[in-house]
This record gives C-alpha cells, sequence and structure tokens, in this order.
C-alpha cells in the first residue's frame, strides 16, 4: 500500500503541470507521469526485478517519454493545433475544479500502471500473462508511433484533408486502438498476481477509467470532425464504414453517447 501512495505522489507531482495550463493535467502530464511512474517502480523494487518487469517499467516510461515530447513539440511548433486546443478547452476554470481533476488524474494513472507494481511485489517472474500482456504494449506503442508518424504525413500532403490512409483505413482513431491495447496488456499482465479485492479493484479501475476516457475522447474528435468536413461526400463515406476505435467492430459513432464526457 505505501509503495501505491508513492507512485500517487509521483503522478501528482507530474501531472501538477496542470496547474501551468489546463489541458497539460491531461496531455504532458498524463505521459510524463506514466513515465516518472515507471522509472519509480524500477527503483522502489530494484531488489524484487525479473526480465518480464524490467522490461514492462521500460515499455512504460518509452510511452510516456515518447508521449509527453510529442505533445510537447506538437504544441511548440504547431500554432494551429494550439489555437484549436484554445478554443476545446477552458482556461479560465477555478481552482477547486483545477484540483478535482489534478487528484482524479493522478488517482486514474496510478491505477493504470498498479498491474506491474503488483506483479513487482509479487516477486512473480515472467508467465504467460506477462508475455501476453507485453505483446500487448508493445503492439498499442508500435501502433500509436505509426498511427502518429501517417498522419504527419497525410497533413503534410494536404492540411485541409481529414486523414483515411494507412492505419485510418482500419480505425477512425487508431491512436485510441493503440491506447486500449497497450493498457488491456497492462491489465492482463497482472491477472496471475492480483492476489487481493484491492488489487483486483484498483486495476480495474484504471482499465475501465481509460477505456471511458479513450472512447469520449473519440467522442469529442468526431464531433470536431463532423463540423470540419461534414459537408464532404468523401467524409460521409469515410465514417460510415470505417469503425471509429474498435477495428472489424460496427461501431461507427459515439456522439450520440452524452454520457462520454471525460
Amino acid at each position: 500500500m505505501a509503495q501505491l501512495g508513492i507512485l500517487f505522489a509521483v503522478a501528482m507531482v507530474i501531472s501538477a503541470l496542470g496547474f501551468v495550463k489546463y489541458v497539460y493535467f491531461i496531455s504532458l502530464g498524463y505521459g510524463f507521469s506514466v513515465a516518472g511512474i515507471g522509472l519509480a517502480m524500477l527503483i522502489l523494487c530494484h531488489g524484487n526485478l525479473s526480465i518480464s518487469t524490467v522490461l514492462m517499467c521500460v515499455l512504460l516510461m518509452i510511452y510516456g517519454a515518447r508521449l509527453g515530447g510529442y505533445l510537447l513539440i506538437r504544441e511548440i511548433k504547431s500554432s494551429s493545433y494550439t489555437n484549436l486546443i484554445k478554443k476545446e478547452t477552458k482556461e479560465n476554470v477555478n481552482f477547486v475544479a483545477k484540483v478535482s481533476i489534478w487528484l482524479t488524474c493522478g488517482l486514474l494513472y496510478t491505477c493504470q500502471t498498479a498491474p506491474v507494481l503488483f506483479r513487482l511485489q509479487s516477486g512473480k517472474g515472467g508467465d504467460v500473462c506477462s508475455v501476453i500482456g507485453m505483446i500487448f504494449m508493445i503492439a498499442g506503442i508500435l501502433l500509436e508511433i505509426m498511427a502518429d508518424m501517417q498522419k504527419q504525413k497525410a497533413k503534410k500532403e494536404n492540411a485541409k484533408m481529414f486523414v483515411s490512409t494507412g492505419l485510418y483505413k482500419l480505425v477512425r482513431c487508431p491512436n485510441y486502438l493503440g491506447e486500449l491495447l497497450l493498457w488491456t496488456g497492462v491489465f492482463i499482465s497482472g491477472l496471475s498476481v492480483y492476489s487481493s479485492v484491492l488489487a483486483w479493484i484498483v486495476s480495474l479501475l484504471g482499465w475501465i477509467g481509460i477505456v471511458y476516457v479513450m472512447f469520449s475522447g473519440a467522442r469529442r474528435l468526431e464531433i470536431r470532425q463532423d463540423k470540419n468536413y461534414g459537408d464532404n461526400p468523401e467524409y460521409q463515406e469515410y465514417v460510415t464504414t470505417t469503425p471509429i476505435i474498435l477495428p472489424f467492430v460496427p461501431l461507427y459513432s459515439v456522439k450520440k453517447y452524452k454520457w462520454l464526457v471525460a
């Protein structure tokens, strides 16, 4: 429990970036918190490491550092992105609301990464669950990297056109699919070491929480793209034939689900 508390403290310190700019709670604060937690677990459990747990911590660090770095560079270099974020986020949020989202984010990031800590605490090395989990994690990270690269390339060729090539032929939100794969992998990696009700509750909260956030993000993106490209017949064809987030699942829209608000 003490080590879980330390991970929460790490997440709270790093995600406090949100007090500089509100959106940082769920952008830079998210990526760098995950990276910081991965490093903290290596330090806290240095005497109880195995190849599989080291790899999982390193994967979390790679994921978090890449995401945080990518978002930081995009914000610095892309004025259009900065203006878009200003329109979609409220910076005049009162202090109480900021503290609430700060606490919520710190708790979510801790719960998301907790399965790796539970494996470290168990002293159990690699097994089927850890191998399957790492495969999902690696697939998710690679998917996100490829999706970002393909989107950047497509936008350079035509900045005003929606992206429908590469992975975007498979689903409209491949980045969010990558997130789902990654965190599903983290949850799976701990299935053989959840030894208490608390471990199950914490891990499930983290997994369910990030699934909710990803579908909420997909809804926001769908609403934004409908405003930008709704009159384009090619876009209408694209959104009615390409699943929004889950490949081969005929779920093409989530904008009607107003409870998906985060």
